[in-house]
């Protein structure tokens, strides 16, 4: 049978990133057969793998599925949720594979949301070396004025750190309410709404509407479908490119 290295089954599975299980691995915390690991130890299909004492699931034949979702108002970007919220998962239950959320919405965000069982195209979706884009139409309020305009495209600063330039269009203008599309690179923790609210805007409606090459179009809210081979060929070009 083959042996595959356990930071590339956990990674493959979903739970985290390779980087992240030799992490894992290097402090003890991974298990294999109830026994701790070291880097470059492999394991089979029927071997279980533990992290912290939770079990890591591999299926013996990997089917990998890749979705588009528009993720609807109200719903948590997670697997399970402890406060009974709606959660995303909820959405997919006539998906066969167990997938997961690529990346995350907020509660009250909306738009386009990924779903795949593949660990690695996950993850260089996510990882900050790739810079893949993601377009947000967001509605504020007030009015914004062109300084406000600069420094959402210059950057601003959350947490001590600056984030990347932005590109900022204004789509439409009405009394007290601005429509904008906002593309960004990197996907820090409510990046958008604390880019708005660090100028003195208040987010009313916020969207994603594309990641990379994929585009939501005309995909109905709390609905779902894969992504066509031509999509999924785009994506992974972007993937190798924007870096």
């Amino acid at each position: 049978m083959e042996k595959i290295r356990i930071q590339k089954m956990i990674a493959d599975s979903g739970y985290c990133s390779r980087r992240k299980a030799e992490e894992l691995m290097s402090k003890g915390r991974v298990k294999l057969n109830g026994h701790p690991v070291k880097l470059g130890d492999k394991c089979g299909f029927s071997d279980i793998i533990t992290i912290d004492g939770e079990r890591i699931y591999m299926p013996k034949k990997k089917n990998f599925i890749y979705i588009m979702m528009n993720k609807p108002r109200g719903y948590v970007t997670t697997v399970s949720d402890d406060r009974n919220r709606r959660c995303v998962m909820d959405l997919l239950e006539d998906v066969e594979e167990r997938v997961y959320p690529v990346g995350r919405l907020d509660r009250n965000s909306e738009g386009l949301l990924l779903f795949t069982n593949d660990g690695e195209f996950a993850n260089n979706i996510m990882h900050p070396s790739r810079h893949i884009s993601k377009t947000y139409r967001v509605t504020v309020r007030p009015d914004i004025n062109d300084e406000q305009l600069v420094r959402l495209s210059e950057g601003i600063e959350i947490d001590g750190k600056k984030t990347m330039p932005a590109t900022v269009i204004v789509k439409e203008k009405q009394a007290g309410r601005v429509v904008l599309l906002i593309t960004i690179k990197e996907g820090r923790n409510r990046q958008i709404r604390r880019m708005c609210e660090a100028v003195g805007l208040e987010v009313a409606r916020l969207r994603r509407i594309s990641v990379g090459p994929l585009k939501l179009g005309m995909l109905q809210p709390g609905t779902w479908r894969e992504l066509t081979a031509e999509e999924l060929r785009a994506i992974r070009t972007a993937i190798g490119k924007e870096k």
